[in-house]
């Protein structure tokens, strides 16, 4: 007699495993059962009952099910209960048995909805939208298995104070902060496509893209072009990559040595002695000086007018900055202009500099690895700083980030209890935060309300400019 077991459509895990329960206790064999999905005609015996006691299994094999349970396969249940009903009548380590083709079967369409997962998690991207009871996230995504459900509590871990929506072919999730509820499959229409936070993603990738390690074919293999649409910074491949040799080319023409071993206290005296009257006197000096610190291709100078406003004191260059020779031009300067311009900041009168002038970097392979300075450190480069902004003289100083307050006050200072106005060396200052420790946060709702806490300061630094100037 043929048993026919009827599952729900997509990836039914819990049916399939009550269903395994009634037929082993049944003893019925794989050649006898027809498995079905919802709406399939019913064209053998009757359904059989699943209310039998649960079924003595390796780990292994519940691990196996749960992924192979999601593969497209029509076959994967018909597969799958053969292999317990074999683990059950005498092959207990059948799992082990590598070269049999059912595992061998079995564990490839595991391994693809393994693969899919990690493309879902990794490729998936979130747009925002307003509606009419508020913000919401949305994303669209095309996976190649039934891996709908099996995502879901990934992403309500990830993002559990968001309210988002994730909409397939397949089948949609929606998640209200509190509750995840399973919907209908829906249509790339019904996702946004794009929103405001995308050119600052798109600008970080940019900056991040290491032209020596491009490799297309590998980046296919990767991530597939059927998932490029629903990705911002992939835009941007195909120009990164036309422009790939030609970076790497300038990489390696300004590749510095490591600099020499040298006395840092008898370096800065020596400076200290001359007595620069100028921006461009003291730029010079610091220019031809050598770094203090071990790594840096250049001096990374202060930029911005004589008088500014504002002179914003970061920590250090970092990788970009010390390519292109400037401050603030890499992902963390990028949100500090676009928090700036939100504030009212006129950019065009402010300076921007760093506590210390040259990038300080570990090199692991082909990558430079940012390397924190130390207090010493902060101290050689110090009279290069007090020199700097009693040339630029402006009307407030920031500082941005505890090696930042730490070379303008002289002494470490909590930034969570000493945030906002302060005092350095009798000059009108500020304390914040430095843009890359919002870049850092991987929480979007703490991200979002730390970038919101910045904009905060921002405001009171142009209301104290503006009170300073009247």
């Amino acid at each position: 007699m043929m048993h026919r077991i009827e599952l729900g459509p997509g990836a039914d895990p819990d049916g399939f495993r009550q269903a395994v329960r009634g037929l082993i206790a049944r003893s019925v064999p794989p050649q006898e059962v027809v498995w079905a999905t919802q709406g399939s005609p019913d064209l053998f015996g009757e359904a059989i009952a699943a209310d039998a006691p649960a079924v003595a299994l390796p780990r292994a094999v519940g691990e196996l099910a749960n992924l192979v349970v999601c593969h497209r396969d029509p076959e994967r249940y018909a597969l799958l209960y053969t292999l317990i009903w074999r683990i059950t009548h005498g092959e207990r380590g059948l799992l082990e048995v590598a070269s049999d083709p059912l595992v061998h079967r079995l564990d490839m369409m595991a391994k693809a909805v393994g693969r899919d997962l990690h493309k879902m998690h990794a490729f998936l991207r979130f747009r925002r939208v307003e509606a009419e009871d508020g913000e919401r996230f949305i994303a669209w995504f095309e996976p190649d298995h039934f891996i709908l459900e099996a995502t879901a509590s990934f992403f309500v871990g990830r993002f559990p104070g968001m309210r988002w929506s994730i909409l397939t072919p397949i089948g949609s999730l929606h998640w209200n902060g509190q509750e995840l509820a399973v919907g209908p499959a829906a249509e790339r229409s019904q996702a946004p496509g794009s929103d405001d936070v995308e050119q600052g993603w798109l600008g970080y990738y940019q900056s991040a893209f290491h032209p020596a390690r491009a490799n297309p074919e590998a980046m296919r293999a990767e991530m597939p072009k059927k998932y490029w649409h629903n990705m911002a910074e992939t835009q941007a491949i195909p120009d990164l990559l036309r422009s790939a040799p030609s970076r790497v080319r300038d990489m390696l023409e300004r590749e510095a040595a490591m600099p020499i071993k040298r006395n840092p206290d008898k370096a800065v005296a020596a400076m200290s002695e001359q007595d620069p009257k100028t921006l461009a006197e003291l730029n010079r000096i610091i220019s031809e000086a050598g770094p203090l610190v071990p790594g840096a291709t250049q001096a990374v100078l202060g930029e911005g007018p004589l008088g500014a406003n504002v002179a914003f004191v970061g920590e250090q260059p970092g990788d970009q900055e010390d390519l292109q020779g400037r401050p603030f031009v890499g992902p963390a300067g990028q949100l500090l202009d676009r928090a700036m311009k939100e504030a009212g900041i006129d950019r065009s009168r402010v300076y921007v500099t760093n506590a210390v002038k040259h990038f300080k970097y570990e090199l692991r392979g082909k990558k430079r690895i940012h390397q924190k300075p130390t207090a010493g450190e902060v101290k050689h480069y110090r009279w290069w700083l007090d020199k700097e902004l009693a040339l630029v003289r402006p009307r407030l100083i920031v500082a941005l980030g505890a090696t930042a307050v730490l070379a303008l006050a002289g002494k470490p200072l909590p930034i969570t209890r000493c945030r906002g106005p302060a005092e350095f060396q009798g000059r009108p200052g500020f304390i914040t935060v430095h843009p890359s420790y919002l870049l850092r946060l991987p929480d979007e709702t703490a991200k979002r309300q730390a970038y919101a806490d910045f904009m905060r300061d921002l405001r009171e630094i142009e209301a104290m400019v503006e009170k300073r100037a009247a």
